[in-house]
């Protein structure tokens, strides 16, 4: 990760220090849950985790890089889980990669601490995850190099039909989960109708475009 990237101020090489920085993060998750964003403090976070506010400061300089770090490792865990969900299907299509990658995000949302306020850290810096680029763009980045690799796709033609299809999946997204806290099944259909119709007029010649409706 390039140095301007990380938010760590350095990182822990002890167990023991390691284990510190996982207290922060996981405390500084469930503050977000219970007072978000705004109410939350290093102080706050230091005192949930049982460690110093100086021992924070060891390691991150301020609240913005506890939650950066907090949503890598989100990013990291939603590709590696995107990945593995890859590995165990049968794709067949193009589609069972696009509704596998919903189902990620939408068990994460409901389950992960803070997933469901920080999302890929739009609430806090569009650029939250790169400095270069806004979120949602390093997130169509992720899901390129996944679906073309599966699929044996040039990634030159998915990425700017996959960054709309991101950007719209995400609008209705957060729509369905103001809603409903669990997400509101019909706008989470709606969802997928909106990526699948689009998708399929963009997709690649020998790969199938007239698919069942996910509804």
């Amino acid at each position: 990760m390039p140095a301007e990237v990380a938010p760590l101020r350095r990182r822990p090489v002890q167990q023991r220090s390691a284990q510190r920085v996982e207290k922060m993060l996981s405390a500084c998750a469930e503050l977000i849950d219970e007072v978000g964003y705004d109410g939350l403090t290093t102080t706050l976070i230091a005192e949930r985790a049982g460690v110093a506010v100086g021992s924070l400061y060891q390691f991150f300089p301020d609240k913005r890089a506890v939650v950066q770090e907090l949503t890598l490792r989100n990013l990291d865990r939603f590709v590696r889980t995107v990945s593995a969900r890859f590995e165990q299907l049968e794709l067949e299509h193009w589609w069972d990669a696009v509704d596998a990658v919903f189902d990620v995000y939408l068990t994460m949302h409901r389950e992960v601490p803070a997933f469901s306020r920080l999302h890929f850290g739009d609430v806090v810096d569009l650029r939250l995850l790169d400095p270069s680029k806004d979120n949602n763009a390093v997130i169509a980045e992720k899901l390129t190099g996944l679906i073309a690799e599966e699929f044996g796709l040039d990634p030159a033609d998915l990425l700017l039909p996959l960054a709309v299809a991101v950007e719209a999946a995400d609008a209705v997204l957060h729509l369905a989960f103001r809603r409903d806290p669990a997400g509101d099944r019909t706008l989470v259909a709606e969802a997928k109708e909106l990526v699948r119709g689009y998708l399929s007029n963009r997709m690649p010649d020998g790969h199938p475009k007239d698919l069942p409706s996910p509804r």
